[in-house]
């Protein structure tokens, strides 16, 4: 299987099933001789991971990181940093009636006409689960980006029908005071209602995610085909249940005049506004990064519904399992690790760019 590798210089390949042994990963290029803290590690872990409150998949997992090698002494050796994150709460028997089966919406059906074999318990390889290990190595990349002066507002900002109405910056504290990590308390308020009714009616929601960065210096990013924006982008559309990316004004753009958009400069070279979001032409101009991310509903519904069976049958059941009736609160720490895999990615491109500047 090809495709579980994203990076260029840090470069992070990930392996494992939902329902297998273990997940885990291997990451190539970090820097060396970097003192690591590996309680941010985990507490980066647990806000992804499940059980977290009643609006989260009950499926109870630990996952506690194991690193296998690439550390010594708590630095880096410049090797790779293996690491395994093992599987301790698999009710396989929940998916049995699944094995012969191809779910509406999910990757049943697409993976099977490719591989002629597929993992039917809970989704194998297709299984978000596998993001766990993305925030792994967010994680580390998130600890040479503080040290280099960048800082992250990631959270939740819409849920079915309810949204924030301003999308700015907002601190951890705020967000992580919400169980949805909504920054608003009121519309938090009003987002968890909405997911216990559905939940009750065994029902799901779709939602969007909001993610500024801060101190991102002018210069990162490639022009052509490896933009900066392309491979946020790239990055945010690889997480599963992603149907959408806005960067900046993003479609609002549509509807306005050029002499609207453009961002004029300042002296010092920032602009007076930042409808670019922080990039032009594939490459960071030093304002703030901003990007959303959309979210479809989560497709494993507690109701019965019409599947396709592999002898080309429609049968109605019902999916049994642990589900979440909203991925996005749990997809916060996801979508700020893979904007910090990116980044620094970009970074040690940089350096390399700009050896004999």
């Amino acid at each position: 299987m090809s495709g579980s590798s994203y990076g260029q210089v840090f470069k992070l390949t990930t392996f494992g099933e939902s329902h297998g042994v273990a997940i885990g990963g291997i990451i190539e290029g970090f820097p060396s001789n970097f003192s690591i803290d590996l309680s941010a590690i985990q507490a980066a872990l647990n806000a992804r991971r499940p059980g977290q409150n009643e609006l989260v998949s009950a499926r109870k997992e630990l996952d506690k990181i194991e690193i296998l090698s690439g550390l010594f002494e708590g630095k880096t050796t410049g090797s790779p940093i293996a690491f395994l994150i093992r599987n301790q709460d698999q009710n396989s028997k929940d998916y049995q009636e699944l094995k012969e089966v191809f779910r509406p919406s999910h990757a049943d059906f697409s993976y099977f006409q490719k591989y002629g074999i597929r993992d039917h318990r809970g989704g194998g390889r297709s299984s978000a689960r596998e993001t766990a290990c993305r925030v792994v190595a967010g994680a580390l990349a998130a600890q040479v980006l503080d040290k280099l002066g960048l800082s992250f507002s990631c959270y939740v900002d819409q849920i079915g029908p309810f949204q924030l109405a301003d999308k700015g910056w907002y601190d951890l504290d705020t967000i992580e005071a919400s169980i949805l990590r909504c920054p608003n308390i009121e519309v938090s308020s009003q987002m968890v209602d909405y997911l216990n009714d559905l939940k009750a009616e065994g029902d799901t929601s779709g939602g969007g995610i909001s993610c500024h960065i801060k101190g991102v210096p002018a210069g990162w990013g490639e022009p052509v085909f490896d933009k900066l924006n392309a491979e946020l982008a790239k990055a945010m559309l690889s997480i599963n249940a992603v149907k959408g990316f806005e960067i900046g004004s993003g479609f609002d753009s549509i509807s306005m005049k050029g002499s609207q958009h453009n961002d004029l400069f300042n002296e010092d070279g920032s602009t007076k506004t930042n409808y670019s979001g922080g990039i032009q032409g594939g490459i960071s101009n030093g304002m703030p990064i901003s990007f959303r991310v959309a979210f479809k509903p989560v497709s494993s519904i507690l109701k019965t519904q019409q599947v396709l069976s592999q002898d080309s049958k429609l049968k109605a059941i019902q999916i049994e399992g642990r589900h979440d009736p909203c991925v996005v609160p749990r997809a916060v720490p996801i979508v700020r690790a893979m904007a910090q895999i990116v980044l620094l990615d970009f970074y040690l491109r940089q350096q390399r760019n700009t050896l004999f500047k």
